[in-house]
């Protein structure tokens, strides 16, 4: 099983930003899209940092390795970044399968639409992090992923908002190591049925509220 995050900040530009932090009790299998510790393999831990929306950097892998030195973070973990505040992180379980997210929509994009200009969009972020209490085989680590990703773009049609989700969105799933391999993770089998509920819950509950990017809060 995998604890419910830390909430922490950190001291950046003058700043006190939070962040997540989930510590595993042992390496779990993992496949992720995040800009640190994507693909798939073992990882020890997990980090969603917000940042500014005024965000410059273009090594978000190197500053999340450096983020997770700060914290004392030991070993391969995946790391995720966002504009909106983590501590608003939205948690449901559904038959053993916990799934936490954060949401910001912005303005959701349809996945084929042209390509806008950047001042154009509002971009958000929706960051998932998913746990299942089996280990899935590969094949069954990158289907999770996509469904995951179905019920995230099914939530966001029934707010009646125009897209299928941000171009930042990233999918982390993890799972124990060890024992009988569950061959399958689409939105009808065993455990893809429960992570899409849990993902589908977790983005709606959000629902059409406007999510204030964190650092916009500093304004007011």
């Amino acid at each position: 099983m995998l604890s419910d995050p830390l909430l922490t900040t950190r001291r950046e530009d003058g700043w006190d930003i939070p962040l997540l932090v989930w510590r595993t009790r042992r390496p779990l299998r993992t496949v992720s899209s995040a800009p640190l510790g994507g693909g798939i393999g073992v990882r020890r831990w997990v980090l969603n940092a917000t940042v500014p929306m005024s965000y410059h950097r273009d090594d978000p892998a190197e500053h999340l390795t450096e983020l997770a030195r700060q914290l004392g973070l030991d070993g391969p973990g995946v790391g995720l970044l966002t504009g909106v505040d983590v501590g608003e992180v939205v948690t449901r379980t559904d038959t053993g399968v916990q799934v936490w997210a954060t949401v910001g929509l912005g303005i959701p994009i349809p996945a084929a639409a042209p390509a806008a200009p950047v001042a154009a969009q509002r971009v958000g972020t929706v960051n998932i992090v998913a746990y299942l209490p089996t280990r899935l085989g590969d094949a069954a680590l990158v289907n999770a992923v996509a469904t995951a990703t179905e019920a995230k773009a099914q939530a966001i049609a029934e707010l009646g908002l125009p897209g299928t989700g941000t171009p930042t969105d990233a999918v982390t799933v993890l799972c124990p190591p060890n024992g009988p391999v569950s061959p399958y993770g689409g939105p009808r089998s065993e455990w893809g049925a429960p992570l899409a509920r849990a993902v589908h819950a977790a983005v709606l509950a959000v629902g059409t509220d406007t999510v204030v990017p964190w650092s916009d809060r500093l304004r007011v």
